[in-house]
């Protein structure tokens, strides 16, 4: 029996993409939800991996996301 995780097939075949997935989804969940709840006016994250997002209150009450993520071959 293997100890290895499922994959997907996009993170078994393709990693660097699967994991820009995943950074997107974090920001645009978790980290927006964080940014709320505290009533944070700016804020930047990075995750060591190229992967970075600045987030920051519209004039109007919404949420601007500049979110880049990095692929190393």
């Amino acid at each position: 029996m293997s100890n290895e995780i499922a994959q997907t097939m996009e993170e078994a075949y393709e990693p660097e993409q699967a994991q820009g997935k995943k950074w997107s989804a974090f920001v645009e969940s978790d980290a927006v939800n964080f940014f709320t709840a505290n009533k944070i006016e700016k804020m930047t994250i990075e995750d060591g991996n190229g992967n970075k997002a600045k987030l920051s209150r519209t004039k109007d009450g919404g949420i601007k996301i500049d979110s880049t993520s990095s692929i190393i071959l």
